[in-house]
Order: C-alpha cells, then sequence, then structure tokens
C-alpha cells in the first residue's frame, strides 16, 4: 500500500508541477483583470448598526464571541494531542496557528466593528489570513506530506505579510482579498488530484461550502437584513456561518484516522 501510494505521488509531480503554475497564472489574471479594491476612506455602513447596551454595532461585534470559544478550544487541543488525531508534530504547527488565527480573528474582528474604519480593518484582516493560511498548510502536509504542509506555511505567513504592506502601502486590498479565495477553490481543486491520509476527508468539502455560504450572506448583507424583518443582517449571519468551519474540522481531527502512510511519513516519528 505504501508503495502505491508513493508511486501516485512521482506520478503527480507534473501535475503538481502544472498545478502551481496554473495557481500563479490565475494570480496574475486576477491582478491584471480586477480594478483595485481600496480603502473606503469613510466609515463603512453594515445594514445592521443598532446599539444596545452601549455597544455601537452590538450584532455584529457579539456574533465574534463563538471564534474565541471553538478558537481557544480548537488550540488547545492541537498542542494537548489527546482528543486531535495528529500523527506528525508539522502538522501541529498548522493546526494550532490556524485555531490560534481563529482567536485572533475574534479580538480583531470585534475591535473593527465596534468602528468600523480604515485605520481598523486590517486587525480583521490580518488574523483572517494567517488562520487561511495555516488551514492550506495544514491541507497540504495532509495531502502531500509534512514537507510540503511546513514550506507552504513558511511560505504563506511571508506573503501574508507582504499582502499586508502591500495594502498600506498602495491602498489596494486585492491580496488580502485573495487568501479569503484559498479555502473556496484550491482546496476542492486538491481534493480530486491528491488522495487523502486519513479518514473523514469529505470534511473539507463540507468546510468549503460552508464559507462558500458566509461569503454569499455577507455580499446579501441588507436583503438579508431586510427579508427577516431587521433581526439578525447577513453579516452577522456570516460570523456565525464562518464561525460553524473551525468545529467541522475539530469533529474531522477527532474522528479521523489514518487511511495511507507516504514514505517520507514513516520517517517521521509520531506524536507522544
Amino acid at each position: 500500500m505504501v508503495w502505491v501510494v508513493n508511486k501516485q505521488v512521482q506520478i503527480g509531480k507534473g501535475k503538481r508541477c502544472h498545478l502551481w503554475l496554473g495557481a500563479l497564472l490565475c494570480w496574475l489574471c486576477f491582478m491584471v483583470v480586477t480594478p483595485k479594491i481600496t480603502l473606503s476612506h469613510k466609515p463603512l455602513q453594515f445594514a445592521d448598526m443598532r446599539n444596545f447596551l452601549g455597544v455601537p454595532n452590538t450584532l455584529n461585534v457579539i456574533t465574534n464571541f463563538p471564534f474565541l470559544l471553538v478558537g481557544v478550544v480548537g488550540f488547545v487541543l492541537s498542542l494537548q494531542g489527546c482528543f486531535f488525531n495528529i500523527s506528525l508534530k508539522g502538522e501541529v504547527w498548522g493546526w494550532a496557528l490556524f485555531y490560534g488565527g481563529i482567536v485572533g480573528l475574534a479580538f480583531g474582528s470585534a475591535y473593527y466593528h465596534l468602528k468600523p474604519d480604515d485605520s481598523r480593518v486590517m486587525w480583521d484582516t490580518l488574523p483572517m489570513m494567517i488562520a487561511y493560511s495555516s488551514l492550506f498548510s495544514s491541507f497540504m502536509a495532509e495531502r502531500v506530506g509534512q514537507r510540503a504542509g511546513l514550506s507552504c506555511l513558511f511560505g504563506l505567513l511571508f506573503a501574508v505579510l507582504f499582502s499586508t504592506a502591500y495594502a498600506r502601502t498602495f491602498n489596494d486590498l486585492r491580496l488580502c482579498m485573495m487568501f479569503q479565495l484559498i479555502p473556496c477553490v484550491a482546496i476542492p481543486a486538491m481534493t480530486f488530484l491528491y488522495p487523502p491520509k486519513y479518514t473523514h476527508s469529505r470534511y473539507w468539502l463540507w468546510a468549503a461550502g460552508v464559507c462558500l455560504l458566509a461569503k454569499f450572506e455577507d455580499a446579501l448583507d441588507k436583503k438579508i437584513y431586510n427579508a427577516n424583518r431587521y433581526f439578525i443582517s447577513g453579516h452577522s449571519l456570516e460570523h456565525l456561518c464562518s464561525a460553524a468551519i473551525p468545529v467541522l474540522f475539530a469533529i474531522m481531527l477527532i474522528h479521523r484516522t489514518i487511511r495511507c502512510q507516504r514514505l517520507g511519513d514513516l520517517k517521521e516519528r509520531p506524536r507522544p
């Protein structure tokens, strides 16, 4: 079984090169075709701007609490190692940083929604980019190998810093927005190209679907708010829907088992 899997990986090296080349071309096309996404230079207007108990934009603020709860639990379980089935030490980095980014998103997004303006928008965007980068590196470690996952993690974290600096210097959020497309586009595409190492791999597709649903809710912020007679806005629903993504991955990590082992991973000692 090990030989067969590694043989498939060797055959897929050419496809891997084409995949990265295609991703680069897509990035270049995106930067050339799409218009510049600038900071607004004025307070952003969300559909629900209500104030309860002296808290501005109350629902948009408090709907970030699930991020904090799920992020803390996931971060502790990633490092603790008894409940999450993580077979390699390198995978711990990706998952711990993913849930750490979710915790940062809870604080950053709440801080931003208390007073939405240009000076605070990166506090909302930066932890989200870190979480998406760590999630994609965990996917690479599972599907391709630990070395590829760690290389992807460090490379994407550098890209996060570069994108943040680019956004602040050139007043262009396009690079930052691209990180939100990673779980929605790249992960489903690579799911069919690389065999899973663990069981319960369908959770990756479910999470990508929930991510797309959250983006639609955000895009239909005012329409959803009007449709339910001003009970909750689409942006608040996006927060709650997005918080379900780390929950899905926590369920996956708890129940999954090793389906096939790779030769490169066999050289690594499993976590105690």
